[in-house]
């Protein structure tokens, strides 16, 4: 199955597994659990795998590449530095590295744009006492660190996380080595067409997280007015019709329209059913125009425990009026 699946190209001209599974579960599961979830993904032909420090299961899972890679060059592995860490960027990758039992990663993304962090399990009121704003200057400092493991060899490619379009404009500006890779939430009821045109234009592959709607994230995202992606009616219609799971359209869908869509579970009989579509099932025109039909600007995962003292509320960590929110 490894070998079917189709690739996307980064400007580079490396190119990326079209779908990869996520492990950020830490909220409901154990790193074992992962780990295991993990395993069983690489068996079926997974390839990609995203990882993080924060979700602290990288030993675990380090585990399971040690056993289970023997083509370093068939794989394709991401992580990121955590908030608390943007001003020791080299020691935390180097941690990854240690933790994954890998030589380099192929992805190294900076998680948050801004420093402010928060320990696992918070509830959604909890802040960071030190919190503040996007400070272009200091988060070009992290950049700096990253553009150094590049030119060491410890990353090939370096990326953001959770951005927006301002906030990619500056980068762009200054950096001496451009985002490879954006990753950021996208699903049928979040669709970002703004940002995902923006950074395709600008050569940069959107990685799209949450893509089926994020049903296991944690309470402290979920707010009465969230939508749930799978029971859209529309949605509903395209998986009866090819005999799939509504979350399959879900990920067929974000890999039509271009972006990479990184679905977590812990469920062989849901991340294979995955991978499988994609090699082999296709989405009609009819069926991306009506999908593109039900975006309902639902962000899911809003990041209010990132909020500095000052901000109006969780939608200035996204600048909604295009200008970099202080």
């Amino acid at each position: 199955m490894a070998a079917k699946v189709p690739t996307k190209a980064l400007y580079t001209g490396a190119t990326i597994p079209a779908i990869g599974l996520g492990t950020f579960g830490s909220d409901n599961y154990s790193a074992q659990v992962v780990a295991r979830a993990v395993e069983g993904a690489i068996e079926v032909g997974y390839r990609q795998i995203d990882c993080a420090s924060v979700y602290r299961n990288e030993k675990e899972i380090g585990g399971v590449f040690r056993r289970a890679i023997k083509n370093r060059d068939e794989f394709w592995i991401t992580s990121k530095v955590w908030n608390d860490r943007h001003g020791d960027v080299a020691a935390s990758c180097e941690d990854s590295l240690r933790d994954l039992g890998l030589g380099y990663l192929d992805l190294y993304l900076v998680h948050w744009p801004i420093p402010n962090h928060h320990g696992p399990g918070v509830s959604v009121d909890s802040r960071d006492p030190h919190a503040r704003p996007y400070i272009h200057d200091e988060f070009m400092g992290t950049w700096r660190q990253m553009e150094a493991l590049v030119r060491r060899g410890l990353v090939r490619h370096i990326g953001t996380s959770n951005m927006t379009i301002p906030k990619l404009e500056l980068v762009l500006r200054d950096a001496e080595i451009k985002p490879a890779a954006n990753e950021m939430e996208l699903h049928p009821h979040f669709q970002q067409p703004e940002l995902f045109r923006f950074v395709a234009d600008h050569g940069i592959l959107p990685i799209g997280y949450s893509p089926i709607g994020s049903p296991s994230r944690p309470e402290r995202d979920r707010t009465p007015s969230d939508t749930v992606d799978i029971e859209d009616p529309v949605i509903v219609a395209i998986a009866d019709r090819l005999g799939v799971h509504p979350a399959v359209v879900c990920v067929l869908w974000q890999v039509h329209r271009g972006s990479v869509p990184i679905p977590f579970s812990v469920k062989r009989s849901q991340f294979e059913p995955m991978l499988v579509a994609v090699c082999g099932l296709s989405l009609t025109g009819r069926d991306m125009a009506a999908i593109s039909g039900i975006d309902r600007n639902c962000r899911l995962i809003k990041g209010q425990v990132f909020l500095w003292p000052g901000a109006k509320d969780w939608t200035d960590l996204w600048d909604p009026d295009g200008v970099v929110s202080r």
